[in-house]
């Protein structure tokens, strides 16, 4: 349920941005989302779909694209994708260590429809 208060602050964002752009409507919302977040898409739809209700948002669609964790290597320096039941680099074997890599979560794009108001 912590999507929830994400999705409000996501919509009142968006909102301000398009306002100050003069946006007579939003069609699309592109949002950058970390896998280690846990946010769920569908969640985040739901949420929007509910707090967009009655706004210049309402009936847009939310693509979401996910970002994989990274693992950076203190040994070696490589950086990699975690494999299941592991954090070993998959060149030396050393332990990884997370990167910040995977914890995004921003609005990258905003289509809009401006006019005459």
């Amino acid at each position: 349920m912590h999507e929830a208060s994400v999705t409000e602050a996501l919509v009142k964002l968006a909102l301000e941005e398009a306002l100050s752009r003069d946006a007579l409507r939003v069609t699309a919302i592109g949002l950058v989302v970390g896998e280690t977040t846990g946010y769920m898409g569908e969640s985040l739809e739901f949420y929007f779909r509910n707090f967009s209700k009655g706004t210049i948002l309402e009936g847009a669609s939310l693509n979401i694209a996910y970002v994989k964790p990274k693992i950076k290597c203190p040994n070696c320096s490589l950086v990699f994708e975690r494999k299941k039941f592991t954090f070993e680099c998959p060149a030396c074997g050393t332990p990884g260590e997370m990167t910040g890599i995977g914890n995004e979560f921003y609005i990258d794009t905003m289509d809009i429809e401006t006019g005459e108001r």
